[in-house]
């Protein structure tokens, strides 16, 4: 049986090697590995163009680092994102899907635009999880890695819903332990599609933006004076915030939100 993507961003293979081809992009970084679902895809582009993935985690899961093993193209860099960034030489596209908060992603987009003036390469980046839940509200893998005047108040244990700033106790989307949520959604640097309108306001230059409003969103940020920038924005723009895929994604939504009310089994009430 097929694995159940849930949350993966394997399911836009089409558009994210349709969008390295026309990038002309064989270096690429990408910025979250955990079990390495869609890693081989990134890995497979950069090796039929001659070029390498560097991958960024600084907690992968075993079956990541031995599948890194077989793969000599590959190269995995266990470390914070914030803190290897500056190094890398020679990339011409970079994947953010690690830790979905406004500080993290903000300061990410602002060490790779320095990377890439440094090098000469024009901006071009894929993101993972601009949609709901994590465009408007923060997610956090550890708390502590953010300086305490950016990080939102935040739980463990609530759970998000489509339409609700607040946390749902033991109910909705939450990470039962294995990350946090901010107890609200929205407002200021709150969540990853507020982090780049925020880096896209004070660019200084002309940036363009898609997003494909499905399996919790990509977006494709991008130097719009690259040579290949208008015929990357011809492909992606029939799927720019399209709104038969927000429709489906939100019937998705409720239909994995019921799926999780059924698993969570009924109410615990009070004795009377």
């Amino acid at each position: 049986m097929a694995d159940l993507l849930i949350h993966s961003m394997a399911e836009f293979e089409p558009l994210l090697t349709g969008a390295l081809a026309i990038a002309e992009a064989a270096n690429i970084v990408e910025i979250g590995a955990e079990f390495g679902g869609t890693t081989p895809i990134f890995a497979a582009h950069a090796a039929s163009k001659g070029g390498t993935l560097t991958s960024v985690d600084p907690t992968p899961k075993r079956e990541f680092l031995d599948w890194v093993a077989a793969n000599p193209h590959v190269r995995h860099v266990v470390a914070p994102s914030l803190d290897v960034i500056e190094d890398q030489r020679d990339v011409d596209a970079w994947v953010i899907d690690g830790d979905h908060n406004w500080y993290t992603v903000y300061h990410e987009l602002k060490a790779i635009d320095r990377v890439c003036a440094r090098h000469g390469k024009p901006l071009f980046v894929l993101l993972h999880d601009v949609c709901w839940p994590s465009g408007r509200r923060d997610f956090y893998y550890a708390p502590d890695r953010i300086p305490a005047e950016f990080r939102q108040p935040y739980d463990y244990n609530g759970g998000a819903v489509p339409g609700r700033s607040d946390l749902i106790p033991g109910g909705g989307f939450r990470g039962m332990g294995a990350f946090a949520w901010a107890t609200h959604e929205g407002g200021p640097r709150n969540g990853v599609l507020t982090a780049v309108e925020d880096f896209k306001a004070e660019a200084g230059r002309e940036l363009a933006y898609a997003e494909v409003p499905a399996v919790f969103g990509l977006g494709v940020l991008f130097d719009a004076t690259a040579p290949w920038a208008e015929a990357l924005g011809r492909a992606l723009l029939p799927y720019h915030r399209h709104p038969l895929l927000a429709s489906l994604e939100q019937n998705r939504l409720r239909n994995y939100l019921r799926i999780l009310e059924i698993q969570d089994g009924p109410p615990i009430r009070a004795a009377a």
